[in-house]
């Protein structure tokens, strides 16, 4: 596995201090440009004690590693401030689970608009579970102009290695999300009795089913039904159930062939604020193996297309495929795909509650996502080596394992890959070569 070393710089640690939460930035991008420690908000939180357990929530995910625990997983939290609110988002060390939180009421100034990292160290994890609900709080995102002038040499320096199949879970999580329905929804009492009710092993598979105006367990597939696969892996929603006004489920259009596990999300409605885990489908199957974004990647037009759709995003609180369609020029499917091409550089999210995508830069290298889908960078080696015979709807792949037969339509294969996950985890590098050398084909005869 790849790894790439990405260097937080803070000006300062995060503090809580007599009311007043200080999130220390780590290098960003703001409206008003690249900056080594964005400030985007001062001011009030109306509901301090859910927004500092969810905060805190969010931060363990960040701490967490569901398949085979282990320590050593120090990332920080990323926030995008969009002017009306504030997202805090974080994924697991073993890139199954994926979390979010909304702080949906501010009150007070929006200085900027942006993404950044925060720091959440082990001090201010400990204040943040002491805030009650009458305590008040200050939120300051990013250091004010008094501190900002006396901290020469006062930097605090984190280095640590980013998977990528971590940084592939940002772009694959938005895409199967942007699949999901709305399954079930319950109500505040109804929420906390179902989720006491899910087992505590991380390894535990189970169906929530919907039965009126609640919830119910089920062992295996049923109609209606989402999958929860490794039940342990929605602890965070714990802490927060005393807060809680609603649960909202969602999952994959319903189907209950083959019982296979699917990914899920899980929405607490909270006061001014919602909290989402989008669990993978297998606690040791990461979201960046999925493949959900390569069919829109190996189009021809999806880079170009991605960079005029790129410039037009204004850290907008939802992004609108028809509007950016009008503006761009081009189709809603392109528009969607030069999404998803944005979406493997961090550059874009997706609100289930919204049911659209939002606009946010993460604070990596352009040249740390750059080779993040092997399989799709294999198969255009394989179209470059003319190792591609197309035959009609069908074709041939060459490969030093034999020739694989594809049904290009259809995204059938023969290799192994396609045998074992029958397209569950997006095409084969077979298929993508396939498609691609059909394109190429059309191309030439008109």
């Amino acid at each position: 596995m790849t790894h790439a070393i990405q260097a937080y710089a803070y000006a300062g640690p995060s503090v809580l201090d007599d009311g007043r939460l200080a999130l220390s930035t780590s290098g960003g991008t703001a409206l008003s440009g690249p900056r080594t420690h964005p400030r985007f908000f001062s001011g009030l939180l109306s509901q301090p004690a859910p927004a500092a357990a969810g905060l805190l929530a969010v931060a363990d995910v960040a701490l967490a590693r569901y398949h085979q625990p282990r320590p050593g997983w120090t990332r920080d939290p990323v926030v995008t401030c969009d002017g009306g609110r504030l997202r805090f988002e974080s994924f697991s060390a073993c890139g199954g689970v994926y979390a979010r939180l909304d702080v949906l009421e501010l009150d007070g100034d929006v200085l900027d608009r942006g993404t950044t990292n925060v720091d959440v160290n082990g001090p201010l994890r400990e204040s943040l579970a002491r805030v009650g609900s009458r305590d008040p709080l200050h939120l300051g995102v990013g250091p004010d102009e008094l501190t900002v002038t006396t901290l020469d040499g006062a930097v605090v320096e984190k280095k640590v290695p980013l998977p990528s199949r971590w940084l592939r879970g940002f772009a694959e999580v938005q895409v199967i999300a942007a699949g999901f329905d709305l399954r079930a929804e319950l109500g505040g009492p109804q929420a906390v009795r179902f989720l006491r009710s899910l087992p505590k092993s991380a390894r535990s598979t189970v169906w929530a089913v919907p039965s009126g105006r609640d919830l119910r367990l089920s062992g295996g597939p049923a109609r209606g039904g989402v999958c929860l696969s490794g039940a342990g892996r929605v602890a965070t929603l714990m802490p927060l159930l005393r807060f809680a006004k609603a649960l909202r489920v969602y999952g994959p259009p319903a189907t209950i062939e083959g019982g296979s596990s699917t990914a899920s999300a899980w929405e607490l409605e909270l006061p001014g604020m919602r909290y989402t885990l989008a669990v993978s489908p297998e606690p040791w199957r990461g979201f960046s193996g999925e493949g959900a974004v390569l069919s829109d990647l190996s189009t021809d037009e999806a880079a170009g297309d991605a960079d005029v759709v790129g410039m037009l995003l204004n850290f907008e609180p939802t992004v609108e495929l028809g509007l950016l369609a009008d503006r761009s020029g081009l189709s809603v499917e392109r528009v969607r795909a030069a999404l998803t091409q944005l979406g493997t550089a961090g550059r874009v999210g997706y609100d289930l509650h919204e049911a659209a995508h939002f606009h946010r830069e993460l604070p990596y290298d352009k040249e740390q996502v750059a080779q993040l889908n092997p399989r799709l960078t294999a198969a255009r080696a394989l179209v470059d080596s003319g190792a591609v015979r197309l035959t009609g709807e069908t074709a041939e792949v060459t490969t030093d394992g034999g020739v694989r037969r594809v049904r290009i339509a259809e995204g059938e294969c023969t290799c192994p890959w396609w045998y074992d996950h029958q397209g569950s985890r997006g095409p084969c590098k077979h298929v993508l070569a396939a498609r691609i050398a059909a394109r190429v084909a059309v191309d030439v005869t008109l």
